[in-house]
């Protein structure tokens, strides 16, 4: 008997959150939908009406993300209180998920660069410096929070020309922190090899973490608005020169320099001081200009997908979710000998990277691994002696004993850390963010809730509009 035919609906309904309207900043109800191989947020807002944005391009992987979650590590103490819900109460409230991994100071709005992308908005009109004093104060807020922190990343700005700066990385060496990096366009590393030598009396335990989004000119008068390139090349030779350990970051904007991300990386094994590379998808906040949404966007899975598929040595199985925010962020660790470099993630079952607490094991339990290791550094012995550990070389992997004169200039990295911004905003993974600020009346704030609501005026402005839901 013929009737009347049921709707199927061309998309699979996979889950809801919690995301913010791309007009208004209003927190709405998102479905997660699979649909034509894509992961998308289906927004509501009550004044702007339907919205659609792309979360992943690669629906697999995003469903694996959900595997690796693991126990959240809370910090020592929260400096707020939870009164009106996530993202309104940072600081960090009780209801955070997560320490800070990598805890950010801005040690200034001043910038010898204006770059037409900087989620910061810093320029060449900007001139303000935190005060020694005020830094310290935040130091000590951190240290309070994470008893020895893991990262910190001196920040701006363009920290390099305070001009209290390396008084400012002799202040976070006397403090319990255990790795410190310096966040730079590179210019004054470029042009002031006295200011290098002062940088490497910091050694060890102090990383640069320069700004590299090209090889071309072209793709970086677009991002910086200055062709960089001679700079760029200029800083890593100091850097290999003294030598000073350092991590190539790519900001990555679709169209403009997402299809070089392989070249970048065999760029960076050419260098023995660069220990791996970071690549950003833009966030949209700060200063962003020429960017559409719809044209410009990329997601964590496309570069993910992009750097598998470029010929460099990780494949599918190297470049794994981050177990503390699966979603947010992406890492691939390698062996490194020379330019040539031996993927390793892959060896590690899921189950052992998610456990609550660190687990000090044996190469007897990864045989692989163990010939892996052998054969790539051509080791006649299958001792491994030395007391170091990769877990203190690698995030987020267990202790395992290393060969005698292995450390962390034989190790390569590749991570993918996407900050969200309006589109794909979502509160579950604001609440797993590791990755912080820390402000000059002593919150700690996430990455992305700061940027969009608590920077600036600009962004409290969109705060107040995002509870009142008006535009």
């Amino acid at each position: 008997m013929d009737g009347p035919i049921r709707k199927v609906t061309p998309y699979v309904f996979y889950g809801q959150t919690t995301s913010l309207c791309e007009s208004c900043y209003a927190l709405v109800p998102a479905k997660i939908i699979i649909e034509d191989g894509n992961v998308f947020y289906l927004k509501r807002c009550k004044t702007h009406g339907v919205q659609k944005a792309l979360v992943s391009t690669d629906p697999t992987y995003y469903k694996l993300c959900h595997d690796y979650l693991k126990p959240g590590d809370r910090p020592l103490q929260v400096q707020t209180r939870t009164e009106l819900g996530c993202p309104y109460d940072c600081g960090l409230c009780p209801d955070h998920e997560q320490h800070s991994c990598l805890a950010l100071i801005d040690v200034n709005e001043a910038c010898n660069l204006t770059c037409p992308v900087c989620f910061a908005d810093s320029s060449t009109a900007k001139t303000s410096h935190r005060s020694l004093a005020e830094i310290e104060r935040m130091m000590d807020a951190l240290v309070a929070s994470e008893g020895e922190p893991d990262l910190l990343q001196l920040s701006g700005g363009e920290p390099t020309i305070h001009p209290k700066i390396l008084d400012i990385i002799a202040a976070a060496k006397r403090r319990p922190i255990r790795h410190i990096m310096l966040n730079t366009n590179g210019i004054r590393i470029a042009q002031e090899p006295e200011f290098v030598k002062a940088l490497a009396a910091f050694k060890p335990g102090i990383e640069v973490y320069l700004q590299f989004d090209s090889l071309r000119p072209e793709a970086l008068k677009t991002l910086r608005g200055a062709d960089l390139t001679r700079i760029r090349r200029q800083a890593l030779e100091a850097l290999e020169k003294e030598p000073i350990s350092t991590t190539l970051v790519v900001v990555v904007k679709h169209g403009v320099n997402d299809d070089e991300l392989g070249e970048i990386i065999d760029y960076a094994l050419q260098w023995k001081c660069v220990r791996g590379v970071t690549f950003q998808p833009i966030q949209d906040a700060g200063r962003n200009e020429n960017f559409d949404a719809r044209r410009d966007r990329v997601v964590l899975s496309d570069i993910r997908r992009k750097i598998i598929e470029a010929g460099t040595a990780f494949g599918e199985g190297d470049i794994i979710p981050l177990p503390c925010n699966p979603e947010s962020i992406a890492i691939g660790y390698a062996l490194r000998k020379g330019s040539q470099i031996a993927p390793i993630t892959s060896f590690f079952p899921k189950e052992m990277l998610v456990e609550a607490l660190p687990n000090a094991i044996t190469f007897e339990k990864f045989p692989d691994l163990h010939k892996q290791v052998m054969a790539f550094f051509s080791l006649a012995t299958s001792e491994c002696r030395h007391p170091e550990k990769l877990n203190a070389l690698l995030c987020c992997l267990p202790e395992i004993p290393v060969p005698e004169g292995m450390g962390y200039e034989n190790v390569f990295r590749i991570a993918i850390v996407e900050f969200m911004d309006a589109h794909n905003f979502c509160l579950g993974r604001v609440k797993r963010s590791c990755i912080h600020f820390v402000t000059s009346n002593g919150q700690i704030i996430p990455f992305e809730t700061y940027n969009l609501f608590y920077r600036d005026a600009a962004a409290q402005q969109r705060m107040a509009i995002s509870k009142g839901g008006k535009v």
